[in-house]
């Protein structure tokens, strides 16, 4: 008797977990990749399009018959093709129905298959569906050994591999999908465009992408809009397979009379839900970030109607709209990545030229496939009838055997050395079918089979007949789906890309006054109105925290933080938070680490110049012009030594002629500016020197005119020195000590 604990450990394999992790998530990458994400550029659509249109076709749901309800449509799909979850499938169904979503839709529905507003369609058992002819040129030749046909999941039926594909659909309703590792996002085109370079490259095989562009302009979404791509971007994406386009809504502005008028959105950009796009708006009007709008009501119907209208019959209708481009979903940009699954099923990046070649290949490889099996029946048809000709020359001969012989088939396979197709199809001739109109009407047909097959035989024979008469299947498609019909106009126009400057962006901030405030452990925030010393003082804040900096400035200023790593962040001055609370951290505003802290906080006026200096006493002059940082990194500016920090900022006014430096040992130094060198970047000169081994570094330095003096904190006032002799040296000095009454702070302010 066996041990069962001995056949269990039989069973057991020694693996790494690596190894079997790997393995496995490898096999899901590829499932993944196959036959969920990526579309196939033969016909342009993935395993779940594909079966769907495939169990709608065996429904026989075709454009002139009746609908069905969908719910049918979704349990053949899931029972005999894809098992997969019926939400999914139908959610697939739904978007194939929605001419938002589609540029030419594969599924005709009637019920409620949801809106470009982004409510849902109805329960699948309330609607219900049939084919397109969009649908069905994709299918024409199924039935005729077209493509190849696999076996479904669970074995009972077929399916096919791949569609016939007459209608070049990849690019005409494009695709996207996230696979692992790789991601597809193709837009959809014009299909009489498309037609029209298929047509270019049958006569012209080595035809450039930038002559097929003269052809395709660009994507043609279904909601319409504007394409604001530059020709020359729009040729790179198409080369390299990858890249995107701009699109914007369609506008125009209607004249109210007296001067007042409103502007009318009339299409929206692709994707772009039109009840978010009203709510994201109306969000920023209550942010007050779009000043030049006072209200934005929807009057849509069935048609896409937006009513803006400005605060002020002043505002620029242009100026306008260029806000909302800037800042809301008027303006998209769809992405190009055409990743697809090619012929042999391998995941590749294909340009223009070869996701078009790939199709006419596939329509060459379909036209010799129904051609090699419209020659088969033919050949079994003539076989036929050439029986059925022999029989009606020896009629009475044939009758005699079939009443006389116990084995009529066999006599007459040896009497008139027929074929067994043959004889068999003269034993199942009705008798009415003896006539000699049947005769003449079998020869009729006899001769036209024949000419048939001579035409098919010259066409498998002849390479340059073959791309002729796929040619001429490419002019019926645009014939039936192209610019001419309703369904095939361009919706979408070719405009001219947007000048690089636009509105500024001072002009799309409501410009108030604000006082910056941040405390010692850098919260920072904007209290409206310019704060006195007194509401300064007065101000609270978190437990263990106090005031440090307080700026008066605008919403529409940018604001400019120094910190001890050297660098300049840049703020603006409406996005900074508001002033009831605490306000927010300053570093996750800018990407400034926990070991550098925050040393200056002031206005940016392009106009000025800043002395910037670090604790070892170097320095220099920078165009405050210079110091803005685009990013939330920062811009390095004072370069500093291993264990040096930037310890002070000092703002030059127009009249400032002389600089003042005081160290930690209470030594100050006079000298002229003009030996300090104008720079972007660098680590300076030295400002003021100090005793090797003593400690002491650079504390503080202001900027002043002799004339005027200079002037430091004294009591509850401000106390000005205009004999400064005695400090007064050339840079680099060591200085002398700093007058009576300097406080004890050691700095100037």
């Amino acid at each position: 008797m066996s041990d069962p604990a001995r056949e269990e450990d039989d069973n057991i394999i020694d693996t790494r977990l690596s190894d079997a992790l790997s393995e496995r998530y490898l096999s899901y990458a590829l499932s993944t990749i196959m036959s969920r994400s990526l579309p196939d550029v033969r016909d342009g659509l993935k395993p779940v399009h594909r079966r769907l249109l495939f169990a709608m076709r065996q429904l026989k749901l075709d454009p002139k018959n009746g609908y069905k309800k969908c719910a049918r449509v979704v349990g053949d799909v899931i029972g005999k093709y894809h098992p997969h979850g019926d939400s999914a499938v139908y959610e697939t169904l739904v978007r194939l129905a929605q001419d938002f979503a589609v540029r030419y839709p594969l599924v005709d529905g009637q019920g409620n298959f949801g809106n470009i507003d982004g409510d849902n369609a109805a329960a699948m058992r309330y609607t219900e569906s049939r084919m397109t002819a969009v649908a069905v040129a994709l299918m024409d030749g199924l039935d005729e050994d077209a493509v190849d046909f696999r076996q479904t999941y669970d074995g009972e039926d077929e399916e096919p591999v791949v569609l016939p594909a007459r209608f070049p659909n990849l690019l005409a309703n494009g695709s996207a999908g996230i696979a692992v590792g790789m991601a597809t996002s193709i837009p959809p085109h014009n299909v009489g465009e498309l037609c029209d370079a298929l047509a270019y490259m049958i006569k012209h095989p080595g035809a450039s992408v930038d002559k097929l562009v003269d052809f395709i302009p660009g994507p043609d979404f279904p909601t319409g809009g504007i394409l604001v791509e530059s020709r020359d971007s729009v040729i790179d994406a198409y080369k390299t397979g990858k890249g995107g386009f701009r699109l914007r809504a369609r506008w125009q502005c209607e004249d109210l009379g007296r001067g007042v008028y409103q502007i009318v959105i009339t299409e929206i950009p692709y994707q772009v839900q039109k009840s978010r796009l009203i709510e994201k708006i109306a969000e920023m009007m209550t942010a007050r970030k779009l000043p030049f709008v006072d209200d934005i009501r929807d009057e849509s119907a069935e048609d896409i109607r937006l009513v803006i209208e400005p605060k002020s019959r002043a505002v620029d209708p242009e100026m306008l709209m260029e806000q909302l481009f800037k800042l809301t979903d008027l303006e998209t940009r769809f992405s190009l990545n055409m990743n697809v699954l090619d012929a042999a099923r391998t995941p590749s990046v294909m340009d223009l030229r070869q996701v078009l070649q790939a199709f006419l290949d596939h329509r060459m490889d379909v036209l010799e496939r129904r051609s090699r099996h419209r020659l088969e029946k033919i050949d079994h048809r003539l076989e036929i009838l050439g029986g059925m000709l022999i029989a009606f020359l020896n009629l009475d001969e044939v009758i005699h055997i079939i009443r006389t012989e116990d084995e009529p088939k066999a006599v007459m396979i040896r009497q008139f050395a027929l074929s067994d197709i043959q004889a068999e199809a003269i034993l199942n001739m009705r008798l009415r079918q003896l006539r000699k109109l049947e005769e003449i009407e079998i020869r009729t047909e006899h001769d036209a089979l024949n000419l048939e097959k001579s035409g098919l035989l010259a066409l498998l024979d002849d390479e340059p007949l073959r791309w002729k008469t796929i040619g001429k299947e490419i002019a019926a498609i645009k014939a039936e789906f192209g610019a001419a019909t309703a369904l095939g106009k361009r919706r979408t126009d070719i405009g001219a890309p947007p000048s690089a400057v636009v509105v500024p962006l001072e002009a799309l901030i409501e410009r108030e006054p604000i006082t910056v405030v941040c405390s010692q452990k850098g919260w920072v925030r904007a209290i409206k109105g310019h704060l006195d010393d007194g509401a300064v003082k007065d101000l609270r804040f978190k437990d263990g925290d106090k005031g440090r900096f307080a700026v008066h400035a605008q919403t529409t200023d940018k604001i400019l933080v120094f910190a001890t790593n050297g660098r300049f962040y840049t703020l603006g001055g409406d996005k900074l938070p508001g002033g009831r609370g605490n306000g927010e951290p300053l570093r996750l505003m800018i990407d400034l680490g926990n070991e550098h802290d925050v040393t200056a906080i002031l206005t940016h006026d392009p106009e000025r110049r800043l002395v910037v200096a670090s604790d070892s006493g170097r320095g220099f002059v920078v165009a405050e012009k210079d110091v803005i940082a685009q990013t939330k990194n920062g811009k390095q500016v004072l370069n500093l030594a291993p264990g040096e920090e930037a310890v002070a900022c000092a703002v030059l006014d127009a009249g400032a002629d002389h600089l003042a430096v005081i160290g930690t040992n209470r030594k100050m130094l006079i000298f002229p500016l003009s030996e300090l060198p104008l720079m972007g970047r660098g680590k300076g000169v030295i400002l003021q020197r100090y005793k090797k081994g003593g400690g002491a570094t650079l504390n503080d330095i202001k900027g002043f005119s002799m004339e005027t003096g200079l002037s430091w904190p004294f009591g509850s006032g401000w106390r000005t020195e205009t004999d400064l002799r005695s400090w007064l040296s050339k840079r680099a000095q060591s200085g002398v000590m700093a007058p009576r009454g300097f406080p004890t702070s050691n700095r100037f302010s």
